[in-house]
């Protein structure tokens, strides 16, 4: 069974400028508590009010305890979340969050390649360190627009020297993948964070010459693999002790919801794990973007908001 997540309200203790369009908050409760521990990889949901919600990796040192550090890029084409950050959130402002919670974990390897687009360097970064720390052979590829607009990028040099290889677009040009990858130990571990292009290339390079997927976090969902069309089902919520019918035109999530069921959800496309419940019977025809084939083959869970049944019946732990 899923365990339960955290809602806390926390306050900003300290803000910075960290690339052009890029500020880090630095979050921490009132009397500086200790927080909930987390892992490299983990992500936050900053509760923005009237029900704007939005998820920013953890970017700071997993062993500092009292205080949690997430940067933010101003989408001036987003949907106003990133804007509410940084026009809003100064110092000593308030903030509720939920979490921390991790679907993109760093697994033991003795190498490791990581890829990161623009702002997909925020859970990259205590991931090397992790590494580092590990004894883990590593390099960073890090591309962006402009050496001005990637954050971290200088304080990622200073430390780690000629492991991190800095690709600004402006001056070198888009990185050569495919090289990189190709001169890969077969033992190394892929992890790539950024804009959709870069992870499908990613990706494909993976699938064509025979490696091991790649461990990506996404921005946006990708397109569900052979997802049939949307047709009614019955759904059993065993603790709720309720049998609903699904119908074509709505989700999991909505018909739960409008039986009167709570359930935490945030991105309502697949992408954050807010949402994930475990699946007691039936199988799930998954459309999210976090689960990896063999999760989608156990479907010990499934992602509610998006995913739905390839039978006539589901049974889930709710």
């Amino acid at each position: 069974m899923t365990a339960p997540e955290q809602t806390l309200d926390l306050v900003v203790t300290g803000r910075r400028d960290e690339a052009e369009g890029v500020v880090s908050l630095t979050l921490a409760r009132p009397d500086r508590a200790p927080l909930p521990a987390w892992t490299p990889g983990a992500h936050l949901d900053l509760l923005l009010g009237d029900g704007l919600e939005r998820q920013y990796s953890l970017c700071g040192d997993p062993a500092e305890r009292t205080a949690w550090t997430v940067a933010v890029l101003r989408e001036p084409g987003g949907r106003g979340g990133s804007a509410l950050v940084h026009d809003t959130l100064r110092e000593g402002a308030g903030v509720r969050v939920r979490g921390p919670r991790n679907h993109f974990a760093l697994r033991p390897a003795p190498r490791y390649l990581f890829v990161a687009g623009g702002i997909g360097i925020t859970p990259l970064v205590p991931m090397l360190a992790a590494a580092e720390e590990a004894g883990a052979d590593w390099t960073l590829l890090y591309a962006g627009r402009s050496r001005a607009s990637m954050a971290f990028a200088g304080q990622l040099a200073d430390r780690y020297g000629p492991r991190v290889l800095l690709r600004p677009r402006d001056e070198t040009g888009r990185p050569d993948l495919a090289a990189h990858l190709d001169a890969l130990d077969p033992r190394a571990e892929v992890y790539c964070c950024g804009p959709r292009p870069l992870l499908e290339a990613v990706e494909r390079h993976c699938e064509r010459t025979g490696r091991a997927p790649a461990r990506v976090e996404r921005f946006q969902p990708r397109e569900p693999a052979g997802a049939g069309p949307d047709r009614a089902f019955t759904l059993v919520l065993a603790r709720s002790g309720l049998t609903l019918t699904v119908p074509a035109d709505a989700s999991v999530l909505d018909t739960v919801r409008r039986a009167g069921v709570d359930v935490l959800y945030s991105c309502g496309q697949g992408t954050c794990g807010t949402c994930e419940t475990d699946v007691l019977e039936g199988r799930p025809e998954h459309r999210d973007s976090l689960l990896t084939e063999a999760e989608r083959a156990e479907s010990a869970s499934m992602m509610v908001c998006v995913s739905r049944c390839l039978e006539e019946r589901l049974v889930l732990d709710l």
